[in-house]
Order: structure tokens, then sequence, then C-alpha cells
């Protein structure tokens, strides 16, 4: 009896020392989160330029992958942190699924050395992924949509070395490796003749490139001009049916500060590619969520593409801002262009800036595009990282 009855407070002991427990961690976890909240939430800019790491669950959405989540982790810092000029050097690695069945893997490195003096961009991405193909041409047809799933090893490196005030000359080298799988035979990557490399293959690039840059922040720019053009050469290394020939882009980014929260951008691009035997997944793609916004990416495609858009940015405090946009773009065989046949890409989004000092933010924006006869209007719905532009 005395030992049923010592068991009994025993129990009771341990039951009060558990529920202590369980109320203190809770209101701890709550505290620690409370603080968390607050420092998110919190107007104060770091000014010490001090290094800042936040691994954190990913979450990305897009019409072409639908919702993607996994785990994430981005390091920034500065290599000279005595020097105001120095530029945030990012470092993001990323494991995600989605629920369009895509399963990436991202490493990506973008490194400004001491007085900006050498920047280098990397990447290394192993990823698979479903997605719609629709033939290639400025006027595809969405009854052509055609169920296709990639895989894709891709890595690339970029040295530009300044050379005179704000100018920067580099090299690059780059590989891909890709092969694709159409879910359902008969369909368009089967049927239609102008598609080549149907089931993928290999290309190396090298190249070279030319960048002028005068903008204040590589993050969130308030002012300045950013112009780069790149010319790489994939040689026939690979042999068979691989891809050998020439590509060039061109991007342009201007800022003008309105008034002390409001900030003009603008944008433009242009690439091409040009080869007998260019395959189809290496053809310039109209619609993603940096540029032509509210288009599937991919839904045109052709030996050329040219862009541009204009973009609103309203930063009503250091942590949240809003934007408008507009712009318009195509694709293009040689020879063909004409403005009579620009796309239309408008919206807006908010900002949430998780790094006030750095200009590093997660956005959520929202692009309408055409209507074509017969079918819905196009639009999109984007959540990432960084500034479109």
């Amino acid at each position: 009896m005395q030992a049923s009855q010592q068991l009994k407070r025993q129990l009771f002991t341990v039951k009060k020392l558990f529920i202590c427990n369980f109320l203190m961690l809770s209101a701890l976890s709550g505290f620690g989160q409370m603080k968390l909240i607050k420092r998110m939430l919190s107007e104060d800019v770091d000014t010490t330029r001090r290094a800042s790491f936040m691994p954190l669950p990913f979450l990305k959405y897009s019409q072409e992958v639908g919702m993607e989540f996994g785990l994430g982790a981005l390091y920034s810092t500065y290599l000279d942190k005595n020097d105001p000029l120095n530029r945030s050097s990012n470092f993001a690695t990323i494991l995600s699924v989605s629920t369009k069945k895509q399963y990436n893997v991202t490493l990506k490195g973008d490194v400004w050395t001491k007085n900006n003096a050498y920047h280098l961009i990397g990447d290394l991405r192993f990823r698979s992924t479903p997605f719609d193909f629709f033939g290639t041409g400025n006027e595809t047809l969405e009854a052509n949509k055609d169920r296709v799933v990639q895989h894709q090893i891709r890595t690339g490196l970029d040295v530009e070395k300044n050379i005179f005030p704000f100018a920067y000359t580099g090299v690059s080298v780059a590989f891909e490796r890709n092969t694709f799988r159409d879910v359902e035979t008969g369909g368009i990557l089967d049927t239609d003749p102008r598609v080549l490399d149907k089931t993928g293959g290999s290309v190396g690039y090298v190249g070279i490139s030319q960048t002028y840059d005068t903008r204040n922040s590589n993050n969130y720019p308030t002012r300045g001009f950013f112009g780069r053009i790149t010319y790489q050469y994939a040689p026939d290394i690979f042999g068979k049916d691989d891809f050998s020939g020439s590509q060039i882009k061109v991007v342009l980014k201007n800022f003008w500060p309105l008034a002390k929260k409001l900030v003009l951008g603008v944008n433009g691009i242009y690439y091409t590619i040009q080869s007998n035997n260019t395959p189809f997944y290496l053809l310039p793609q109209l619609g993603n969520e940096d540029i032509m916004r509210g288009y599937y990416a991919g839904r045109y495609r052709d030996e050329n593409l040219i862009a541009a858009q204009t973009e609103l940015r309203y930063r009503f405090s250091n942590r949240f801002g809003v934007v408008v946009f507009a712009g318009g773009g195509r694709v293009f065989t040689n020879g063909d262009f004409s403005f009579k046949q620009f796309k239309p890409s408008v919206g807006g989004g908010l900002r949430y800036f998780f790094d006030p000092a750095k200009g590093l933010s997660v956005r959520a924006d929202y692009g309408i595009g055409e209507k074509r006869p017969n079918e819905a209007r196009q639009s999109g719905f984007y959540l990432s990282l960084a500034e479109a532009f």
C-alpha cells in the first residue's frame, strides 16, 4: 500500500515537472518567436556591415513548376567591411521539390572582391522538371500543349576584372547536359519537324563579356546604369547532333530616384542564338519571374528574343515596398522582326526586405499578358527572392 502511494506521488511529481517544463519551454519558444518577429519587422538598419546568414524554409511559386518548397540558405557578406563601396557577396543553396514534381538542387555564388576589383558569378544545378512545350515561334497555340520531362545538369563560371572605373571585362565557361522524355507520344515535340534534338544533348560554352556598371547597389539599386554584353561560342566537341554555334546576350538597366522612397527602373534585353542545328531547349524563351512576367516560360521561343520593361518601386519603409510594372516583348526568327507582334506584360507586387541594409528582399508579383483568340488571358503569380532586375 505504501509502495503504491509512493509510486503515485512519484508519478504526480514527474507529471508536475513535465507540465512545468512544457510551460516553460512554450513560454521560451513563444518569447523567442516574438523576438524573431520583432526583429524581422524592426525598422532598424544594421550599419555594421556584418555578415548575415539565413537558413530558412524555401518557398517559391511560379506557374511553370507550381509551389516549390524545401530548404534553403543565404549567406551575404562584404569581403571588405571597411570599404563602404564594396558590394555584398551572396551565396545561396537550395534543395527543393514542387507540387508539379520538380526536383532541384542549386548552388549559386555572386562575389565582389576588395575594391570591387573582380566580380565572380558561379552556379551548379541538378534538376528534374516537367514542363509544357507549345512548339516554336511567336504565335504558338494552347491547343498544342505537350507535357515533357526534362533532366538537367548545368554549371557555369564568369570572371570579370575591373579595367577602368565602372567597366569590367570578363571570360566565361559553361556546360549543360539535358535529356527529355515526352509524357505522351504523338505530341508536337514528336511531330513538328522544326523541333531539333528532341531527346536532348550536351553543350559547352566559352565566352567573353563587357560590363559597365554605375549602380549604387547590386541588390536594390536606386540610381545608376548597368549594361552588359556577352558572347559565347559552343565548339563542336561532343559530336553527333549536339549543338555547336554562338549566342549573344545584351542586358541594359537604368534607375532614377524620383523621390526619397520612389524609384523608376527600366530594363531591356536582347538574346540571339545562331547555328544550323539549334536544339529547341536552347532557343531564347519569352516569360519568366524576372521579365515578361505573366507568360509561361517557353510558351514562345525562337532564335531571337527582345523585351523591355519599366518598374516603379515605392519602398514605404525599410522592410516593405510595392511595385507596378509594364513591358513588352517577342521572339522571332532571323529577319522576321516586327513591332506589330509585341506582347504586353503588366502587373504589380509586394516586397519584404529581410536584410534592409543590403537590400535583400522576398517578392510576390502578379503579371498579366495577352489574350489570344479562344484562349484564357495569360497570367502568372511569382514568389521569389531578389528584385526582378
